[in-house]
C-alpha cells in the first residue's frame, strides 16, 4: 500500500496517494515503514518538527535500519539541531559505514562547521561508492555535486600546500627532471586519473606502465622523423594512384560483438593503407612507398608470425572520433609519426592528452586506454607502426614470439583483436 501510495503521488494523483497512506496508517500505525513514509511526507510539506517526531518513533520501532536514522538526521538538519543531527548520522553509519546519504549528510555538516578539509575526506569516501557510469537519483544529485566541488577545492588546496613544501627541495637541488614526481602529485590531488594496462590478449608482468615513453629511449626515431617530408610525399602519391588500397581499419565479421566499434566497423571514416598487416607484407604498397619501407627497417619492429609487424598510414576522416579502447599486448609499443594534421585533432592515452605535430613522433603503450579525434573539416594522416617493448630482453622476445605463435596455431585463428 505504501508503494501504491508513492506511485499515485509520482503520477500526479496526490489525493489518491494521501488516501492510501492514511488507510495504511490506520492499519499499522506503529509500523516503522509507515512512520517513515509519514515523516517523508511531512518533510515535503516543510513540517520538520512533525517529521522528526515520526522518524524518532520509527527508530524506536526499528533501531537497525540506517535509512531511518538518516531521515531523522534530515529533519534535525532542517530544525538546525547540528549536535543531534550528527548523533543520528553516526547511528546510521554505525549500521552501514557505506550508507551514501548518511556520508553526504556528515560531509555537509562538517563543511557547515567550517572544517573543509575533514568534510572533503568524508566526501571522498561517499564519492567512491557511486559508480562512474551510474546516474544518481535526483534526491542525491545536488548533494553529490556539492561533494565533488568540495573535493575539487580541497585537491587544489592540497596541491598548493605540497608545491610550497617541495619548492625548497627543488631550489636546493637545482633544475632537474621532476616529471615522475609531478605526475605523482597530479594523481594524489585529482588532476590526473590512474590508468592501468588492459591488453586484450597478452599481459607481460613487471613492464613499466607508461602512457608516453621518452623519445630518448629510441635513438633510431630521429632518423625516421628526419624524412617526414619524403614519407608524406609517398603517402600522397600512393593515395592518388591507388585509392582502392585504403581499407576500413575496423572490420569485424558478422556475429562478433561490436561494442564501441559499431559506428566505425567496416567504415572508411577510419581507414588504413597497410605496408605490413599483422606480419603480412603488402608488396604493391611497399613498392609505392620505398623510402618509408626502408626507414622502418631501422626500427625494432615486432616480428611475430601472423601478428607482426604492422605498419600503415592511418587516415582519420573529418568529424570522426576513434572511441576509447586498448590494444593487444604490452610486449609491443606503438609509434605515431604525424604527417598531415589539421586543426582540432587530438589524442589521449590514459590521463595525458596531446596534439599531433607534423614530423614529431611519439611512442606509447596502447594497452592503456586511448582515443583519438578529428574535429576539423579535412582528413588527418599518421604513420603508425609497432615495435618491441624495449624493456624486454632478447630472450623474452623469443619467448613471447613463441607463445603467441602457439596460441595462434592452437586455436587455428589469430589471437589479436583491434590493434
Amino acid at each position: 500500500m505504501i508503494q501504491a501510495s508513492k506511485a499515485a503521488l509520482a503520477a500526479g494523483r496526490s489525493s489518491e496517494g494521501d488516501e492510501l497512506l492514511a488507510r495504511v496508517a490506520q492499519l499499522a500505525p506503529a509500523h516503522p515503514a509507515v512512520l517513515n513514509e509519514l515523516g517523508l511526507r511531512m518533510m515535503q510539506r516543510g513540517e520538520a518538527g512533525k517529521a522528526r517526531d515520526l522518524f524518532q518513533r520509527a527508530t524506536l520501532a526499528d533501531a537497525n535500519h540506517p535509512a531511518l536514522w538518516s531521515n531523522l538526521a534530515s529533519s534535525l538538519q532542517a530544525l538546525r539541531l547540528p549536535q543531534e543531527e550528527m548523533e543520528a548520522i553516526e547511528r546510521a553509519l554505525a549500521l552501514e559505514p557505506r550508507h551514501l546519504a548518511a556520508l553526504l549528510q556528515k560531509g555537509a555538516l562538517i563543511e557547515d562547521r567550517g572544517d573543509a578539509r575533514n568534510a572533503a575526506r568524508i566526501y571522498r569516501t561517499a564519492l567512491v561508492i557511486v559508480p562512474p557510469d551510474v546516474t544518481p537519483p535526483p534526491t542525491v544529485s545536488a548533494a553529490l555535486e556539492r561533494a565533488r566541488e568540495a573535493v575539487r577545492r580541497d585537491d587544489a588546496a592540497l596541491a598548493d600546500a605540497i608545491s610550497e613544501r617541495l619548492a625548497a627541495i627543488r631550489e636546493r637541488d637545482g633544475p632537474g627532471r621532476y616529471r615522475r614526481m609531478d605526475r605523482c602529485i597530479d594523481l594524489l590531488t585529482g588532476k590526473r586519473s590512474r590508468y592501468a594496462p588492459q591488453p586484450t590478449f597478452m599481459y607481460f608482468p613487471e613492464l613499466p606502465a607508461l602512457e608516453f615513453f621518452d623519445n630518448s629511449e629510441f635513438p633510431w626515431l630521429g632518423a625516421i622523423e628526419a624524412v617526414t617530408d619524403q614519407i608524406r610525399a609517398e603517402l600522397t602519391t600512393a593515395l592518388t594512384s591507388d585509392p582502392s588500397g585504403l581499407e576500413p581499419y575496423v572490420a569485424y565479421p558478422e556475429g562478433v560483438p561490436l561494442d564501441q566499434w559499431r559506428e566505425l566497423n567496416k567504415s572508411r571514416r577510419w581507414s588504413a593503407y597497410f605496408l605490413w598487416n599483422q606480419g603480412v607484407a603488402q608488396p604493391q604498397h611497399l613498392a609505392r612507398c620505398p623510402r618509408t619501407a626502408e626507414v622502418l627497417k631501422s626500427a625494432p619492429q615486432c616480428d611475430v608470425a601472423d601478428h607482426g609487424p604492422t605498419a600503415f598510414f592511418s587516415i582519420l576522416d573529418a568529424r570522426t572520433r576513434i572511441p576509447p579502447h586498448t590494444g593487444v599486448t604490452n610486449t609491443r609499443l606503438t609509434v605515431h609519426l604525424p604527417l598531415i594534421v589539421p586543426r582540432d585533432c587530438g589524442f589521449r592515452v590514459g590521463s595525458e592528452t596531446r596534439e599531433w605535430l607534423p614530423g614529431k613522433a611519439w611512442v606509447f603503450d596502447d594497452t592503456i586506454e586511448h582515443e583519438a579525434w578529428n574535429h576539423s573539416d579535412t582528413p588527418r594522416a599518421v604513420l603508425i607502426f609497432d615495435i618491441w617493448n624495449p624493456y624486454l630482453t632478447e630472450t623474452e622476445r623469443d619467448l613471447v614470439r613463441a607463445a603467441t605463435e602457439v596460441v595462434g596455431t592452437y586455436y587455428g585463428v589469430r589471437a589479436e583483436g583491434i590493434a
